[in-house]
């Protein structure tokens, strides 16, 4: 029975948002990531209050956006390839894999003995239709980072091959994607998840919350899919979100407010998951193909006119570093540490705005449904600006649908992006060219060269050399103010085991759901 939030939590409903290959060798894994702690137990309900999701959410794959669906998704589902706590590309429904030299044509084997929900057993056309569905005439975000393949062909019941038009030794982290989910071939309607996952969907009501319980039997993964039942409700308001952990009517929170961070860690009940230098990539995007944002000027006054130690010190409380107008973060081993972010500079940007010779006013709309902060974040930008004597008026806009109603659409805006395993998959996703999240809308020729170049590039050296000088382009060219890298911190009953830091997204990558349990 479901000890639903609904009852116990006394909330203003008003403040509630409705593996690894090396080029040229053949690689191959087969154990699953090992949990942290000691053994898991069964049963008990997990209570989440999270941020990250809107009442436009859905359960076809090809919509998610955010932390909420992913979260969701991977109670139902699983994906070929899972990235570990460290970053690394390990084996999900893929047991193992292999590439040829070059990188362009790899072999995929499929685990035997899985089943979906529907007791239909997994084979190679349930994954070359997955990974089909974003391929082609399709709006799924992922249709980018696939658009290198030219083939996937089934070589068995349970082994594919793909081939790309060149060479990616980062493919099995592409096949990684939260998108990339594997379902029944054939499937169009997502309303009843048809998964390998741990669990089955009970109830859904998007923007409030979602009910999950435990298949039957064991699940296919060791240790894992452990609670009898899960209950996700959205929480965008920080401050509900934290007196629910508090008072002990959820058991995990994402996205604390770092404001609170100090008072929580004092609590005994509690414990606090920080991990630095892998957390949200917080900015501002202009379409740079729109006026007043198609002068490079303008943009280098935007980006001079921020004070994002200020930023960082009011808004974050110090738990973030410093941005530098590109989204590859400092943990990333191709980061280019060289490219530091600009200072602030009232005399430069107004040098810049007055030689972009912009006479329209500026505006950028702005929601803490984007990012908790965000509001807070634009309105210190518009003080900043003040000083190099440009006025820019900040737009406060519902966070209900803000990704699908604001981002991309208007002219300036927040925004957050998460962290990708790769640097490849971080440029590829945001900044290449023709890509569906290109949310600049910026072109480079030369940084795509250099992308898909390095992709290939056997010395790590020169490959390192690539990523940075595309690191730099995207600094110096593209429409993004990054003003910080943001510390991933997750709070949690000390009760709950499994939320752990990663390397990739917090709430323990969104798979909390199937890695915890209760000690």
């Amino acid at each position: 029975m479901f000890h639903s939030i609904e009852t116990h939590l006394a909330l203003d409903r008003r403040q509630l948002m409705s593996g690894a290959a090396v080029l040229g060798l053949a690689g191959s894994l087969t154990a699953l990531p090992a949990l942290a702690q000691s053994t898991p137990k069964k049963g008990g309900t997990l209570r989440l209050g999270m941020e990250g999701g809107s009442a436009s959410d859905s359960l076809d794959p090809r919509t998610y956006a955010d932390s909420i669906p992913i979260s969701y998704s991977l109670m139902f589902w699983n994906q070929l390839v899972e990235i570990d706590a460290k970053g690394n590309a390990t084996p999900e429904l893929a047991e193992s894999w292999e590439s040829k030299p070059g990188a362009a044509e790899w072999i995929f084997n499929i685990r035997k003995g899985i089943t979906f929900t529907s007791g239909k057993t997994l084979d190679a056309d349930d994954v070359i239709y997955s990974i089909n569905m974003h391929r082609g005439e399709t709006k799924s975000p992922a249709k980018g980072i696939l658009e290198p393949i030219t083939d996937i062909k089934k070589l068995g019941s349970h082994q594919i091959q793909i081939t790309m038009k060149s060479g990616n030794a980062d493919l099995p982290f592409v096949l990684s994607d939260y998108h990339l989910l594997i379902v029944p071939n054939g499937t169009t309607d997502f309303s009843k998840p048809d998964g390998t996952g741990a669990y089955t969907l009970v109830e859904w009501t998007p923007g409030v919350r979602i009910l999950a319980k435990r298949k039957p039997g064991n699940y296919w993964k060791t240790g894992r899919g452990n609670f009898e039942n899960i209950e996700l409700r959205y929480i965008g308001d920080s401050a509900i979100r934290t007196q629910a952990l508090l008072t002990g009517q959820v058991d995990a929170v994402n996205r604390l407010n770092p404001k609170t961070v100090a008072l929580l860690s004092k609590n005994k009940d509690i414990n606090i998951t920080r991990t630095k230098g892998t957390g949200n990539r917080y900015g501002f995007v202009a379409l740079i193909d729109a006026d007043p944002y198609k002068s490079r000027d303008m943009m280098l006054a935007l980006k001079y006119g921020i004070d994002r130690q200020k930023i960082i010190d009011n808004v974050f409380s110090g738990y973030a570093s410093m941005g530098n107008d590109q989204t590859v973060g400092p943990a990333d081993r191709f980061y280019n540490a060289a490219l530091k972010a600009k200072s602030f500079d009232a005399d430069k940007a107004a040098f810049h705005f007055k030689k972009a010779g912009v006479s329209v006013p500026l505006e950028v709309q702005v929601s803490d449904g984007c990012y908790s902060g965000a509001v807070d974040s634009g309105v210190m930008y518009q003080e900043s600006l003040k000083k190099a004597g440009i006025n820019m008026e900040v737009k406060r806009v519902s966070g209900d649908g803000y990704w699908d109603n604001v981002w991309m659409k208007a002219p300036f805006c927040s925004v957050f992006w998460g962290n990708r395993p790769t640097a490849d998959l971080q440029i590829s996703t945001q900044f290449l060219g023709g890509g569906a999240w290109n949310d600049t809308h910026f072109k480079s020729a030369a940084m795509d060269k250099l992308v898909i170049a390095a992709r290939i590039e056997l010395n790590e050296g020169k490959r390192r050399e690539m990523y940075a000088e595309a690191q730099r382009i995207i600094s110096e060219e593209a429409g993004m103010v990054c003003f910080a890298v943001g510390d991933q911190m997750d709070g949690g009953s000390k009760k709950l085991m499994g939320l752990d830091s990663h390397a990739r997204y917090d709430m323990n990558d969104n798979r909390l759901a199937e890695k915890g349990w209760f000690a």
